[in-house]
């Protein structure tokens, strides 16, 4: 087993907590009251249970919180594409969703007419007879 990683204690766990309550992003929050658990003397198991994250995501946000300051300033969500442009993005949204196709829900069944209400009264209707 390792040995504890050591937390910077420039910020008290109220402090961190404070911070939480003003931060936007939930995800940093979360981290934010996790750390602040963790400095109160709980253990890193029942910290992260209780800011509902696992074990390794507090370890990985303590040395992100050692190496950076703030835990809540950034998010980790870089991704290996990154951000791209949003106007590429709308206008590929745009084009997928103008391409004319129609829904499946009012196609026919292959081999089948399509259904309109006049055929189905027509096929449903009781036959009638007429009287001479």
């Amino acid at each position: 087993m390792g040995k504890a990683l050591k937390i910077r204690d420039e910020l008290s766990a109220e402090a961190l907590r404070r911070e939480a309550r003003r931060e936007k992003d939930g995800r940093a929050a979360a981290r934010m009251y996790a750390i602040a658990h963790a400095l109160d003397g709980l253990s890193r198991a029942e910290a992260a249970r209780l800011a509902g994250m696992e074990r390794q995501a507090l370890r990985d946000a303590v040395v992100r919180y050692n190496a950076e300051g703030s835990p809540g300033s950034t998010t980790g969500r870089g991704g290996a594409r990154g951000g791209g442009s949003s106007r590429g993005r709308r206008r590929l949204s745009r084009r997928r969703s103008s391409a004319g196709r129609t829904p499946t829900r009012t196609a026919a069944a292959p081999g089948r007419a399509p259904t309109s209400a006049a055929g189905w009264r027509r096929r449903t209707a009781r036959p009638t007879t007429r009287r001479a």
